[in-house]
């Protein structure tokens, strides 16, 4: 996950205190000219390497998977970070021109003058971490507030589960993942959304329910809800509407069918097959639906997990065996 390797983003004061005491280590051992050029080279490359490489170790927006730009502009505004990260990338080359500027200077004059320019110097890279205090802690919030997201991979096949709550959603993802499904929480929803994984023709693929964002109608959804549901449709491969005509689920069959009509029309914009699927046959079956299934009786099940892997049709990017 692109993500979950980010390093922990250094405070401005925590990186001016780093960068001044080991100044003034590096300055003990040498004396005069020599001395406050040391101290200036060391503070200065602290200072500019660390918030270099604040700015590197974060993807570049312009070219991730839609899928994860999607789900971080959810979560953290992704303008408003990149703008933090220029605010920083811009800093880093705004102390090594001071750096330059008064090493230049220093070597012209004696030593006294010399130690006015380097405390100037300090003063003026100070300034600059200062205004980019903000900056920094902004991307140390989004950090952590991304490093935390479930690890769903956009290079692997992908079903995601819509349907009511308590139609037997989590009951289908447990049944057909077994133990390998994981419980994992996006911040926007308030239950954990279930991953599982399983593999046909050795090809892994990942099923994905999503309790809090397609189990109710677009209506109840708030803006980064509704933002979130945007990403899974760059992720979707096929989707799995699963209704129950019992009515035990505590939803009339009408709003369940509208939900489905929804959840299919926002799918159909990216061409995301829609499976409708009847859960609990064995007590009703009074729908018109794609397949049938029962999870607690264990029938139709397999049939219903071949159609996904079917309405998938994922064609791994494997060369060509060689000719005999």
């Amino acid at each position: 996950m692109i993500f979950e390797s980010l390093p922990t983003t250094p405070r401005s004061e925590e990186l001016l205190d780093k960068a001044f005491s080991r100044a003034a280590r590096s300055g003990r051992a040498k004396s005069g000219h020599e001395a406050q050029e040391s101290m200036l080279q060391t503070a200065s490359s602290i200072l500019s390497d660390n918030l270099e490489n604040v700015v590197t170790e974060w993807p570049d927006f312009g070219t991730v998977d839609p899928f994860y730009y999607e789900l971080a502009d959810a979560i953290v505004d992704v303008d408003e970070l990149r703008q933090s990260l220029s605010e920083v990338t811009w800093a880093s080359r705004q102390i090594a021109e001071i750096r330059s500027e008064y090493l230049s200077k220093m070597r012209k004059t004696d030593k006294d003058t010399a130690r006015k320019h380097r405390k100037q110097a300090f003063a003026r890279m100070a300034d600059i971490m200062d205004e980019i205090e903000d900056d920094l802690l902004q991307i140390g919030e989004a950090r952590d507030s991304l490093k935390g997201l479930p690890d769903i991979r956009p290079d692997e096949p992908a079903i995601v589960v819509a349907g009511y709550p308590n139609v037997g959603k989590s009951s289908f993802v447990n049944h057909v993942t077994r133990a390998s499904n994981e419980i994992a929480r996006y911040p926007f929803t308030t239950k954990g959304v279930q991953i599982g994984h399983f593999e046909r023709d050795r090809i892994r693929y990942q099923i994905i329910d999503t309790p809090g964002l397609l189990d109710r109608p677009e209506e109840d959804r708030n803006d980064i809800e509704k933002q979130a549901v945007s990403a899974l449709e760059h992720l979707a491969d096929a989707a799995l509407f699963v209704v129950d005509a019992s009515g035990d689920c505590g939803y009339p069959l009408d709003a369940q069918l509208e939900l489905r009509d929804a959840v299919e029309a926002r799918f159909a914009e990216r061409n995301v097959p829609v499976l409708t699927v009847c859960n609990k046959s064995d007590r009703s079956t009074d729908v018109e639906a794609d397949y049938y299934m029962s999870v607690e009786n264990e029938e139709g099940v397999e049939e219903v997990l071949t159609a996904s892997v079917d309405a998938v049709a994922w064609s791994p990017d494997i060369p060509p065996s060689r000719q005999e």
